[in-house]
């Protein structure tokens, strides 16, 4: 993909992350990521004595529940703020520093790969899914999640469907990047893994129902929890923040039933093996 500053794009993903509160992150976008970890697992067959790589680990949901199962894990992730909290709340995994498109670990280590909604953060996603196969020992299977498109994950697609209707415009230091949503498409996901060396590879469909206790508590994890729909909310002038906002209250009633609100989580799921 082209039409963007690759590297601009990546030092503001890293200087965005690196600087995040994770337990801003842990509050809501958390245990939305935290939800994949099995299926995840499932995908790379991920059990006793498995040698298992988790990729921009965040706060380590993914390595913790692998972990539990008797897997031998590392949890990988460029962020120190994320891996202090990672190693402070799942003490007996380990986690290093490193970086998806460049592994610190040599040639065919692990047995199973997986990585929760990073490729979207990557500038050259194509790296990552060659560092994926590089890292993997003959067989072994890679799992990658991302996010599905906002029509059908409504809780992004809320917020982000809000901004567009407010005529919200980004900010100047916020740089372009790839398609957000490039790989809810199974075409270009099955491409990703293919190029990359992948075989025997399935694209699917994954979601559920996130229940919350109020609009405003979607709105703060999203506004607070992310790198980049926070700083584009946050830029604009005070009546468009509001317009923003009440559009945003708008579409989060159509989720509104007898018990509260229920808004669908949806992610794409990418599993390929090594030949």
């Amino acid at each position: 993909m082209t039409g963007y500053d690759a590297d601009a794009f990546d030092a503001y993903e890293a200087a965005g992350w690196g600087g995040k509160d994770a337990s801003a992150y842990d509050a809501l976008a958390g245990r939305v990521t935290a939800r994949f970890a099995d299926t995840l697992l499932d995908a790379v067959a991920a059990g006793p004595g498995t040698r298992v790589i988790d990729v921009a680990t965040g706060p380590g949901y993914v390595a913790a529940t692998a972990a539990a199962r008797g897997a031998t894990v590392v949890g990988v992730d460029h962020s120190d703020a994320m891996l202090g909290f990672a190693r402070e709340h799942a003490p007996g995994v380990e986690f290093v520093a490193g970086d998806a498109t460049a592994l610190p670990f040599d040639d065919a280590s692990f047995d199973a790969y997986v990585a929760a909604f990073v490729l979207l953060h990557l500038g050259r996603p194509e790296r990552a899914a060659a560092e994926a196969l590089r890292v993997l020992e003959r067989g072994g299977r890679a799992a990658f999640a991302v996010w599905d498109h906002p029509s059908r994950g409504r809780w992004l697609g809320v917020l982000l469907d809000a901004v567009a209707g407010a005529g919200a415009t980004a900010p100047a230091d916020l740089p372009d990047g790839p398609p957000l949503f490039r790989f809810a498409d199974e075409g270009e996901f099955s491409r990703l893994l293919d190029d990359a060396g992948f075989v025997e590879i399935t694209v699917e469909r994954h979601g559920f129902d996130l229940e919350l206790d109020s609009a405003d508590e979607l709105w703060q994890g999203l506004v607070d929890g992310t790198v980049r729909v926070g700083p584009l909310v946050r830029s604009q002038p005070e009546a468009t923040q509001r317009a923003i906002r009440e559009r945003f209250d708008e579409l989060m009633g159509e989720h509104r039933g007898e018990d509260g609100l229920a808004v669908p989580v949806a992610a794409t799921i990418g599993v390929g093996r090594r030949p």
